[in-house]
Order: C-alpha cells, then sequence, then structure tokens
C-alpha cells in the first residue's frame, strides 16, 4: 500500500545517490537539502540501494560500496516494491514521496510526465534543478506547518 504523498519525501536515483559520495556537486548539494531537515525524508527500496551499491562497485571499489550502503540503509525509509519495478519510480509510488532526482533524462521527460500524471503527484528533475530550487521555509510551510525553524542536522553526520 503506498504511503500518502508528501513534499518532504524524495527519492534519489541510483545515478544520484553515487554522484553524491563519489562526485559531490549538484547531487551533494541536493541532498544535504535532505540531510538538513529531520522533517524530510530520502525514500529507497532495497532495489534502488543494491543499483547504487553496484554503479559505487563499478566507479570505486568494494568496501567503499558496501560502507555507504550500510550508512545509507540506516538513513533512508525503507519501501518495497515488485522486482520487475523500476526501482527510483516504485520507491517514489510506494514511499509517497513528491520529488525523484534523477539524471535520466527519460524520467524527467513531458512524455514520462504525461504518463505518471493523473497517477501519482511526482516531480523528476535533475539535482541541479532540485537543489537550485529548493525553499526550505515554504516547502516547510506546507509540509509541517508553522514558522520554519531553520536546519537542525549536520549533513554529514
Amino acid at each position: 500500500m503506498p504511503t500518502e504523498p508528501s513534499p518532504a519525501r524524495v527519492v534519489a536515483d541510483a545515478d544520484v545517490l553515487a554522484a553524491d559520495l563519489l562526485v559531490g556537486g549538484p547531487s551533494r548539494a541536493a541532498l544535504d537539502h535532505v540531510r538538513r531537515h529531520s522533517w524530510m525524508t530520502l525514500v529507497a527500496s532495497d532495489a534502488l540501494l543494491d543499483d547504487a551499491t553496484d554503479v559505487v562497485t563499478r566507479l570505486a571499489d568494494e568496501t567503499l560500496a558496501a560502507d555507504w550502503r550500510d550508512r545509507c540503509a540506516s538513513w533512508r525509509e525503507p519501501v518495497d516494491h515488485p522486482d520487475t519495478d523500476h526501482p527510483g519510480l516504485a520507491s517514489a509510488y510506494r514511499g509517497g514521496a513528491m520529488h525523484l532526482l534523477s539524471f535520466d533524462e527519460r524520467l524527467g521527460s513531458a512524455r514520462a510526465g504525461a504518463s505518471l500524471q493523473g497517477h501519482v503527484p511526482l516531480s523528476v528533475r535533475p539535482p541541479r534543478a532540485f537543489a537550485t530550487l529548493f525553499d526550505a521555509e515554504s516547502l516547510y510551510r506546507e509540509a509541517v506547518g508553522g514558522a520554519y525553524p531553520g536546519p537542525d542536522r549536520d549533513p554529514r553526520e
């Protein structure tokens, strides 16, 4: 059963998760917004973490990938979905995420948006766009309510 959609719930596709760890840049900036706020949630299935772990293993090494997987698994909120589903899309749908960060241009295309419209309230965008457009104060008012208290976590812990 899918979780009720919330703008404070975010999915990062495998490519974005790996880039956060290995490259930094827009992927890290986007995910730091999530890590800085306890009222925001990173949603990811085991299949999504498996995909990201495979990318990190290929680009770096197995030890780093295993350590990253353990850390990310403790931070994310897990969701289940059928094995045949796209891990990022399914994590968003099942986990009630209204944001999917991905470098996959097919997911962010007008065609994909039209297919998703009416089924799930999901914004698919590259990390740079999310990081640039992120407005913690207005998102807090919408998702939580009340006056925005500011960041309440260190994104590096």
